[in-house]
């Protein structure tokens, strides 16, 4: 049990996907304007994350070493698949609002390096806690990235004023302050690392 803890609790902080392993930048920079989209974002990766360990570390002794890759690949693909229609289903603005990103998630470095790194050498129970493990550590990071991006871009959370009279830096809300917000939030987090050794 202490061996499970430690693969779920990994993903969360010494492997986080973003901060530490600077994995999935791509829909990091694209849907951390608002906590509401990097929930959902979070979630659908999450989801396809979880599923596609589930699924790889079952199948991993029956799939040829050469197709391995490709076969991965339409694993994922497949999980993606069922999130998009679930999404377009019951949550369209959701939906919109995450446009491309969510078939993107077939080819998110988190999604595939999971698999390959991790689904495909070990038992299925150890790749489940794997996958929620990295999964919540991924939502995290968008939801600390996109508060602060909501905060100091719109002067918003959720919708809602969180500072009276605060002047929003409107360049937060933008492509360059995501960079910016994700550059010094890796800066801090490595400086915490360092400390710690």
């Amino acid at each position: 049990m202490k061996t499970l803890f430690r693969e779920f609790a990994k993903g969360i902080i010494r492997e986080n996907p973003t901060f530490v392993l600077a994995l999935g930048l791509c829909p990091t920079l694209a849907v951390s304007v608002s906590v509401s989209n990097a929930i959902g974002m979070g979630c659908a990766s999450t989801f396809v994350i979880v599923f596609s360990n589930i699924m790889v570390a079952s199948i991993k002794k029956t799939i040829p070493d050469k197709i391995r890759i490709p076969c991965f690949i339409v694993v994922i693909a497949t999980f993606v698949t069922i999130t998009e229609m679930a999404l377009k289903a019951y949550f369209p603005p959701l939906n919109r609002a995450l446009g491309i990103y969510v078939p993107l998630i077939v080819v998110n470095c988190i999604v595939l390096g999971r698999a390959e790194a991790f689904a495909s050498k070990n038992r299925v129970i150890a790749s489940l806690f794997d996958g929620i493990g990295m999964g919540i550590g991924f939502t995290l990071a968008l939801i600390l990235i996109s508060a602060i991006r909501e905060m100091l871009g719109a002067g918003k959370l959720f919708g809602l004023t969180v500072f009276p009279g605060f002047e929003p830096a409107l360049a937060i809300g933008m492509p360059s302050g995501a960079l910016l917000i994700i550059g010094l939030l890796l800066g801090f987090f490595n400086m915490l690392k360092e400390r710690a050794k």
